[in-house]
């Protein structure tokens, strides 16, 4: 979900009694002139992590935890996110008011979000505000009230942001789309819920999500910017060490749950009304911590993005996006390459109002994808490899970009790779890489598809699936 300011979660946590371990520090860099990335663990398995830059007067401070709504169950799903709503709704020494009020004072800004896989609580602030942000942030965490009067007047809040996200087709897409990749697992499911969830999600359920997933070593905290190291340590450990542990804790980074199965399948709403239909294609992807993973963000770059309403069709380097605006087969595209702890989609997302020709579109579409299999030209390799370089590198413009890119990397990970040495995976990828991977995971697989909208001129799942063993055009 996008973060939204002030909504969050969490209630009480329990003591835990297992047995204090020493702490462990270290740090991870390439490049010595670069700011390091440092990370102590404490004793109950909390992760402290910082890149601090000397000269900044601000900075963001967070939790990055490694758990969302695909830590819920079918009768819980929206849990997660309805504790990010009650999350600012007051603790036990801060009423709402007066958080809101303490917080404006600052002059910081205080946001969370969820997940298929993480929820997030972060503050930006003065530096010399790091240490109140870290104490407001613990007590939202561990002490939240979840008052129930609270509980019922938010429903209809999330309520109404369903509806809100049920306007935006994207949304609805990728919702759908992952519906049928992954049905009947945990992936499959809404981050919201369904509106049966919504209405009766109560207080016990938010406590036990708490209990089960927030617990110390599943947990980042993260600082940025203007931020020292052990001072944040010595915060970690006064405000965070009656954080409970896990009875079986696990390394951030390694699988916490059974992996999940990508299944071939589709799911076609139809709507007569609308002007445009709004179509996905994906394949299976890859999970963070894949060999394959570079790769397929490249491969994903190769076909990159379009948009007719930009203008720029006729200088785009994809050729795709040549093929599509010449014969003005679509609005536009998007191509992605979603990761998860264990598995992925990698595919596109087409806007379209031309709707006699969506078998052209999704013919060509798919021709595109297994030309890969034969081998890339290396021009349009290193073209996607520097657009790719470029947009990976200015996703770290800010202390809050790069609090994102340390916490989201250690939880999903269990390391952080700095910029540099991610320049060098996105460089090591070559024409022949993208053969192997295009031929891995794109010839002749299974795909999902998701479509909305007028979908009459929508060949049958089968005819659109052959175009991925086959490159006749």
């Amino acid at each position: 979900m996008v973060p939204r300011t002030l909504s969050s979660s969490l209630g009480r946590a329990l003591r835990s009694a297992r047995a204090p371990r020493p702490l462990r520090s270290f740090a991870t860099a390439v490049n010595l002139s670069s700011p390091l990335t440092e990370t102590t663990t404490l004793s109950n398995g909390l992760t402290v992590a910082t890149e601090s830059h000397p000269h900044a007067q601000t900075a963001t401070v967070g939790v990055w935890i490694d758990a969302g709504s695909r830590a819920e169950t079918d009768k819980t799903n929206g849990t997660a996110h309805f504790l990010e709503h009650m999350a600012f709704k007051g603790t036990g020494k801060r009423s709402q008011h007066a958080l809101e009020l303490e917080v404006e004072n600052l002059g910081a800004h205080l946001n969370a979000y969820t997940s298929r896989e993480q929820t997030v609580y972060y503050a930006k602030s003065f530096r010399k505000d790091v240490g109140q942000s870290v104490d407001i942030i613990s007590d939202i965490l561990q002490n939240s009230t979840l008052d129930n009067a609270a509980i019922e007047r938010e429903r209809d809040v999330i309520l109404r942001e369903q509806q809100e996200v049920d306007k935006q087709m994207e949304e609805v897409v990728f919702d759908h789309l992952h519906s049928v990749a992954f049905q009947g697992q945990p992936l499959g499911r809404t981050i919201l819920g369904p509106k049966a969830n919504i209405l009766s999600i109560n207080r016990n359920d938010l406590e036990s999500y708490i209990k089960t997933n927030y617990t110390a070593d599943r947990m980042v905290l993260v600082g940025t910017g203007g931020v020292d190291h052990a001072e944040l340590v010595k915060h970690a450990e006064k405000h965070f060490s009656s954080l409970p542990v896990s009875s079986n804790p696990i390394p951030l980074g390694r699988l916490s749950h059974p992996k999940t199965k990508f299944i071939g399948s589709e799911v076609r709403v139809r709507d007569d009304t609308m002007n445009t239909a709004h179509l996905a294609i994906a394949v299976e992807g890859v999970g963070w911590s894949s060999p394959d993973y570079f790769p397929m963000l490249v491969m994903q770059s190769i076909f990159g993005n379009w948009d007719r309403s930009l203008g720029s069709s006729s200088l785009m380097s994809s050729r795709l996006s040549h093929i599509v605006s010449s014969n003005n087969l679509a609005n536009s595209f998007m191509s992605f390459s979603t990761s998860y702890s264990d598995t992925g989609l990698w595919g596109i997302y087409l806007v379209t109002e031309n709707l006699n020709n969506m078998d052209d579109l999704a013919h060509f579409t798919l021709k595109e994808w297994t030309r890969m299999s034969l081998g890339p030209a290396q021009g349009e390799v290193e073209r996607a490899k520097s657009q790719l370089k470029a947009s990976l590198l200015l996703s770290l413009d800010g202390t809050t970009q790069i609090a994102e890119d340390v916490g989201r990397q250690l939880v999903t990970s269990g390391r952080r790779m700095t910029p540099k040495q991610i320049e060098n995976a996105v460089d090591a990828v070559t024409p022949d890489e993208i053969k192997r991977v295009a031929q891995k995971y794109l010839w002749d697989q299974d795909i999902a598809l998701a479509a909305v909208g007028p979908l009459d001129g929508l060949l049958d799942y089968n005819r659109i699936r052959a175009d991925m063993s086959s490159l006749s055009y």
